[in-house]
């Protein structure tokens, strides 16, 4: 059944290409790395026997593990990610994977400096005695979603090895720039032709994603008048300082280091430029969707009191539309959340219904039309240096996957 050996050997040489989304590219995929990712998946696919396999011109890789027996069963689909997080580089990623972990902080041995702990970690002490794989502390490492990557390989080999029970059909989609909310932007939902389909995008172990947040993006920029600082009083107007005073006028209050739970935030991420122009991009978050507005509405009065602070200054606000709560869609076909906390009770476990402070490619195919909730695949810390995944939950991800075959085929078609 599952060989949780070679679960770890392709997840290692997954992490080991770096597929760095660029929000900066004008092409797509953003990163030469996710279409090589993308080939090494559709040799294994090949090798493995599954059928349909399909790799476009932006990269998506598509494939079927045909019906055993059930061929009128509804379409199954597993989603994951090639692409990895802008916020710390993955080049040169070098993994160290530790077998029978002693459950105590880990210092990274790339950069001493960084340091696993169970302070910030409260998962750490819990994965005693499993096998993890970290950084060496100078990159990420990639679980955000190579561990997914992994997982959907790991099912597709079981089912089409063993044969293990009667199930419909099943497909498999690699998306790119999932990262920079671009990952479903190429796919075609009638190519994919799945009823329901299921992202291994999580954290820790036996999780649920049923909830995320809605999510748009702010480009704030200032234009001002640049000239030699000598001759500057009465004729300069500073960009840098104007975009300074309007980031002091967004509430401390609405930032994700004061936020949890189901608090929405504003999320300065990205600044650059100089004195004639200088911009920044924010993030926009809440599971109400109708706070975005709100939030929107709040930039824009604060541009205006900076401009009036700044005579001679220009701030425009542009809102870009990114992706939606998937919780309303979901509803439409409660299967889909039924049959992931179904197949957790049929392991001997509990699955835990939560809420995503993100989104994933399940936010946008959810609202497209096809429910799309993210299941647990072992990753913590993600974005971070101090990432680290366990294998032995990238294992229990695996079980949890079969399993939801397993009640999808034994349905009624839909």
């Amino acid at each position: 059944m599952i060989d949780s050996e070679r679960l770890l050997r392709r997840f290692l040489q997954y992490v080991r290409i770096d597929t760095t989304a660029n929000p900066a590219a004008t092409t797509y995929p953003s990163s030469p790395g996710q279409l090589d990712l993308g080939r090494l998946v559709v040799e294994q696919l090949r090798e493995i026997g599954a059928a349909d396999i399909a790799h476009s011109q932006y990269g998506i890789v598509m494939a079927t593990i045909p019906a055993n027996g059930r061929p009128q069963a509804p379409v199954v689909a597993f989603n994951a990610h090639f692409d990895t997080s802008p916020e710390t580089t993955g080049k040169n990623v070098r993994p160290q994977v530790i077998r029978n972990f002693d459950g105590r902080d880990i210092t990274l041995p790339g950069d001493p400096t960084k340091v696993i702990a169970a302070a910030t970690c409260p998962e750490l002490p819990a994965a005693r005695g499993q096998t993890i794989i970290t950084t060496d502390g100078t990159t990420l490492l990639g679980g955000d979603d190579k561990a997914g990557m992994a997982i959907m390989l790991e099912i597709a080999s079981v089912l089409l090895e063993s044969k293990p029970f009667e199930h419909g059909p099943i497909r498999l989609l690699f998306t790119c720039d999932e990262e920079i909310g671009l990952g479903v932007k190429h796919v075609d939902l009638q190519q994919l032709a799945a009823h329901v389909c299921y992202t291994f995008d999580g954290g820790g172990i036996d999780m649920v994603d049923h909830e995320t947040f809605s999510a748009d993006l702010a480009v704030v920029t200032c234009e001002g008048v640049n000239i030699h600082p000598s001759i500057g009083k009465g004729k300069m107007i500073n960009a840098i300082r104007g975009l300074a005073d309007f980031l002091t006028r967004l509430p401390r209050e609405l930032s994700p280091e004061q936020t949890d739970g189901r608090d929405g935030f504003l999320h300065p991420y990205h600044i650059e430029g100089g004195v004639a122009k200088a911009n920044t991009q924010i993030l926009l978050r809440d599971f109400d969707t109708a706070k975005l507005a709100v939030y929107a509405d709040l930039l824009r009065q604060s541009a205006k009191a900076t401009e009036a602070a700044f005579p001679g200054l220009r701030v425009n606000v542009t809102i870009q539309k990114q992706y939606r709560n998937m919780a309303e869609w979901l509803q439409k076909e409660p299967r889909a959340v039924d049959f992931a906390v179904q197949a957790h009770q049929r392991l001997g476990r509990t699955a835990k219904l939560s809420i995503i402070r993100g989104g994933t490619d399940g936010s946008q195919l959810t609202e497209r039309g096809l429910p799309t909730p993210n299941l647990s695949s072992g990753q913590h810390n993600i974005h971070s240096p101090l990432e680290w995944a366990s294998l032995d939950e990238m294992r229990a991800a695996c079980e949890v996957g079969i399993e939801i075959v397993r009640l999808w085929g034994a349905d009624l078609p839909a």
